[in-house]
Parts: structure tokens; sequence; C-alpha cells
């Protein structure tokens, strides 16, 4: 396979390839050989603060979804409304004295 080029996406995936190795040691590395033990109160408190903010986030969206929800029930019931109420005027009505 002679004067076979890489293309630019095989060089991007490569060295994305490169820095995602990097980072899964580089992680290992410092918290086994280069942790101390004063960062491990820092880094417990980084995860409890994480921990609060998704809470945080998912509480909102609990509450967003539920206001939605409420909104569209609102919605399809005034649908429905109007829908029954151009459906009475559209149906054919006999006149009086008239038998089917």
């Amino acid at each position: 396979m002679t004067g076979h080029t890489h293309s630019l996406a095989e060089w991007a995936a490569f060295l994305s390839l490169g820095v995602g190795v990097h980072a899964a040691f580089s992680v290992v590395w410092f918290l086994t050989v280069d942790a101390h033990r004063s960062d491990f109160p820092r880094l417990w408190q980084a995860a409890v603060d994480v921990r609060g903010y998704v809470n945080w986030v998912v509480a909102s969206l609990e509450r967003l979804v539920r206001e939605d929800v409420a909104y569209a029930r609102l919605a399809l019931r005034e649908a429905a409304i109007t829908a029954a109420a151009l459906l009475a005027l559209l149906l054919p009505t006999s006149p009086e004295g008239a038998t089917r």
C-alpha cells in the first residue's frame, strides 16, 4: 500500500484518540501517584458541590416539565372545546317539520 495519504479526518481521529488515552492515564496518575492527602477533601467537596448543582438542575427541569404539562392540558382542553363547537356548527340540520 504505497503512496497512501491519510485524510484530515484520519489525522484528527488519531489525535483525538491520543488525547483521550493521555487523559485517562493522567487521571489514574494524579489520583494514585501525585496526590497528597490534602487534595482529597477538596476533591470530595467538589464532588458534593457538583451533586448539589445536578440536583438543582434536575429540580428545575422537573418544575418546568410540570408547568409545560399543565399548559399542554389546558391547551388541549381549549382545542377540544373549539373542535366540538366547530363540529356542532358544521353538522347538517334538518328543516322544521322534516322527518328522517
